[in-house]
């Protein structure tokens, strides 16, 4: 059986509601994504993956499934890896901030490039949700003010690699 996690907007205007269009996405591709987003956050952090599980209250073998992008992420665990560690939860869930002003395509579009770049120059193949995730985290720390290092590039690519 197929599970799809649908991602809709919403937008109220007066006391009607306006349906933006839909994204459906199947739960591996989504799960596959966020494992990857998991992995950068609990590298920043510094922590272990048996770590990172006792800090949230889950067994290890879980832990691993969920960077590994097998399993959802409870939302007990989210909200306990938030609060502890002050992880952006959007950020994990969906590859966003929490609040974020309008965005720089233009710099979103340089990051990128250069890590198109750089993938292809070392002849390196991720996935294109575990890239998403690396363009996610460059993107926020450039939005945020943090200098990106080559360091910082190499680490989120080899933490997402197979």
């Amino acid at each position: 059986m197929q599970f799809y996690v649908i991602l809709c907007s919403f937008a109220r205007y007066g006391g009607f509601v306006n349906r933006e269009p839909c994204l459906v996405r199947d739960s591996k591709s989504v799960f596959t994504a966020m494992g990857a987003r998991l992995t950068i956050a609990r590298n920043e952090i510094g922590l272990t993956q048996t770590a990172m599980a006792e800090a949230i209250g889950v067994s290890h073998r879980a832990y691993h499934s969920y960077e590994k992008g097998q399993r959802g992420l409870p939302v007990e665990a989210l909200v306990a890896m938030a609060d502890r560690f002050d992880v952006d939860a959007a950020w994990i869930l969906l590859g966003t901030k929490a609040v974020r002003a309008a965005h720089d395509f233009e710099a979103l579009k340089r990051i990128e490039t250069s890590l198109d770049q750089h993938l292809n120059e070392e002849n390196i193949k991720i996935k294109s949700e575990k890239r998403g995730a690396i363009v996610a985290r460059w993107y926020q720390s450039y939005v945020e003010g943090r200098e990106v290092t080559d360091d910082d590039v190499h680490t989120w690519i080899e933490l997402v690699r197979e």
